[in-house]
């Protein structure tokens, strides 16, 4: 939370009003920037000419946190010209949880070199250098002084050509940062806009994690640079508690869990981002399907179908060509017509309520599918099941009179957090994306957008939730409501949306018989519940770390016996758990019963059964959980009941989740 505003009297410097005021000015909580009443941050020694009120910034504020990385980058660029002065800068920007910066070197950097590069940077920490600002005269000055930095000289350029003032003066805002050594003297400098922290001591931690090759400007006409990223934080604590985030995903990570656990790949010969399930992964998809499709069906939604091509015309009609043709297949051309690969579902949806008259009395119409869609993903940005090339949408449609529009929005809300509870991520805030009325990508009138965002924020802020605006995030056609969940271990991802679409009803010309008997046109609102199944799957996996609820499980129940004459008797146990629809098999390997454990532990099996002559004597079962605990002596008919309840319940009541 910010600090309460302050005044900095004329003729002193920030840092000066900063330390009168009382706040820290060291440590983890320590200010290192203010902001002016335009918003602006300012650097603490700067020095307003007249009494200007101020709002301190903290190293652990957002901003805070975002000037001393970009701190780090700077001292991480200076780090690796000492090493190799032949280096030439690019730009070093912060970036969620760190920082990078890329180079023009001669070869690649390798993990020593990072290590190199890392304890340089730590000398120039612990020296204490001072970030000092200072303004070009004009551009032709930065110029001069940056002649052996050619990239610097692109974005030197680049200011020219942009800035109006600049191309009409020759002047400009144009910013250069000095690092000063105690004695004054100017030991390293880039161009950079700031602003900084007050010196290189007040990066109390920080890490280089990796490097890899960039394009310059993110180009790939540009040449390849080298882009080292790093990491740092307000205390040591903060870096310790990051990394083991890291680690802990890491252990989460659903591409290696995919694999471990023999639930899908991506097979090369297919191409990128397009995956395939293999059984157990789709024991988990067909779940998934199964219950919302039902759910979707129990509120009101109606299951259709659509084909996964289309001609040209149809997204011309929708209006999707002009704003997704960059993230949509090519078209192939058949019978004289282009075709594409669908990128969604809602024009042939459109054309589904179209295909007759329809009747203010059949409305709300909810139409649901899944709908498999195909969008061309740039290979850099392709990542496991939660971005991919080819994913299929529990994508549904609801036509609504304009008065029924809150209602809807309403039920498809609670729709969505009944699912997201059931599947165990309960922890969600809600985020509204709205229109730039600066930019040109956005149909509709201010009117249109106006009414639609209020009856979404309106819906929103009567569920109680917190609720995050997302200016300039909306689709094209309408404001869009997300559900913003967080997983086991404190990340966010969006999962459901609720988008209010005024623009395709019109642009289709769909219309409903009102009572009156005129014809009106509806209002369309999109949803989706899992958004993607390959998303919300990937999730999941990560989410559980690969041990499921016992719903969801592939194995639901293993079998053990402790000698291989007991395989018989638990083979009737598991055939009693299958009659009640219950996912279980007798594990007839050679191995010994300890490695059967394991190997049923490393599949996230939530129940294992167990069974030597006691339990065979007593008509009985022993269960060893997911977790390690055990439960013995069970008698059949319980253990039966017992597993049933838990899967039927999904919930994690009984075995661990993890």
């Amino acid at each position: 939370m910010s600090a309460a505003p302050l005044v900095i009297p004329a003729g002193t410097t920030a840092s000066d009003a900063v330390a009168k005021s009382g706040l820290p000015t060291s440590g983890p909580k320590a200010v290192v920037v203010v902001r002016d009443a335009a918003g602006r941050l300012r650097d603490l020694d700067w020095a307003p000419e007249l009494d200007t009120d101020v709002t301190p910034v903290a190293i652990d504020e957002p901003d805070g946190l975002n000037v001393l990385r970009h701190s780090a980058a700077h001292v991480l660029a200076q780090a690796v010209q000492d090493v190799f002065p032949d280096a030439k800068l690019g730009i070093g920007p912060p970036i969620t949880d760190g920082f990078y910066y890329d180079f023009d070197v001669e070869k690649p950097f390798q993990p020593d070199d990072l290590a190199k590069l890392e304890k340089r940077m730590q000398e120039i920490v612990k020296a204490g250098q001072t970030f000092r600002r200072r303004e070009y005269s004009s551009l032709d000055e930065a110029k001069v002084e940056l002649a052996n930095e050619p990239f610097k000289l692109e974005l030197v350029d680049i200011k020219g050509d942009v800035d109006e003032e600049a191309k009409a003066t020759g002047a400009g805002e144009l910013t250069h940062y000095d690092n000063v050594d105690r004695d004054g003297k100017r030991v390293w400098g880039d161009l950079c806009r700031g602003p900084h922290l007050p010196s290189t001591r007040f990066i109390p931690a920080f890490k280089l994690m990796r490097s890899a090759a960039a394009y310059w400007r993110g180009s790939e006409k540009n040449p390849q640079l080298q882009r080292i990223y790093g990491t740092a934080w307000p205390s040591r604590d903060d870096l310790k508690a990051y990394l083991n985030r890291l680690a802990e995903a890491e252990r989460r990570d659903h591409r290696k869990l995919g694999t471990e656990l023999d639930l899908f790949s991506f097979p090369d010969e297919i191409g990128s981002g397009l995956v395939v399930f293999h059984p157990k992964g789709g024991v988990i998809k067909r779940e998934m399907e199964d219950y919302v499709r039902a759910r979707h069906i129990e509120e009101g939604f109606q299951y259709v179908g659509s084909p996964h091509i289309t001609k040209e015309g149809l997204f011309h009609t929708s209006g999707h060509l002009p704003y997704y043709k960059d993230t949509m297949f090519p078209p192939m051309e058949l019978e004289g017509a282009n075709y594409y690969l669908k990128a969604m579902n809602c024009p042939m949806h459109n054309l589904i309520f179209r295909s007759r008259g329809r009747s203010y009395r059949e409305l709300p119409m909810r139409l649901f599918e899944f709908g498999t869609v195909y969008r061309y993903e740039k290979s850099g940005v392709v990542h496991g099941l939660t971005r991919v090339r080819g994913l299929t949408q529990d994508d549904s449609h609801s036509y609504v009179t304009t008065d029924q529009a809150p209602g809807e929005i309403k039920h498809l809300l609670a729709f969505v957090r009944s699912l997201l509870d059931d599947f165990g991520l309960d922890d969600y805030y809600l985020e509204l994306s709205t229109r730039d009325p600066k930019s040109d990508k956005f149909i509709g009138s201010d009117e249109q957008w106006a009414a639609a965002t209020k009856v979404l924020e309106d819906v929103a802020t009567e569920t109680g939730l917190d609720l995050v605006l997302d200016p300039g995030g909306a689709a094209f056609y309408g404001p869009k409501i997300s559900v913003q969940a967080k997983d086991a271990i404190g990340r966010t991802w969006q999962m459901s949306t609720i988008q209010y679409d005024f623009n395709q009803p019109a642009r289709f010309g769909l219309e409903y018989q009102a009572a009156d008997g005129t014809r009106q046109e509806p209002v369309m609102i999109h949803s989706a519940k899992f958004g993607s199944i390959e998303r919300f799957f990937g999730v999941l996996v990560e989410h559980y770390a690969g041990a499921f609820p016992a719903w969801l499980a592939p194995v639901q129940v293993v079998g053990i016996p402790i000698r291989d004459d007991h395989a018989d008797y638990l083979a009737d146990f598991v055939a009693r758990l299958k009659k009640e629809g219950i996912r279980a098999e007798v594990d007839y390997s050679t191995d010994r019963m300890q490695k059967k454990i394991r190997t049923a532990q490393q599949q996230k099996i939530p129940f294992m059964a167990i069974a030597g002559d006691d339990d065979v004597a007593a008509g009985t079962v022993s269960f060893r959980y997911r977790d390690g605990s055990q439960r013995n002596g069970v008698s059949i008919d319980e253990a039966v009941a017992h597993v049933a309840e838990i899967v039927r319940s999904r919930t994690n009541v009984g075995p661990s989740a993890a």
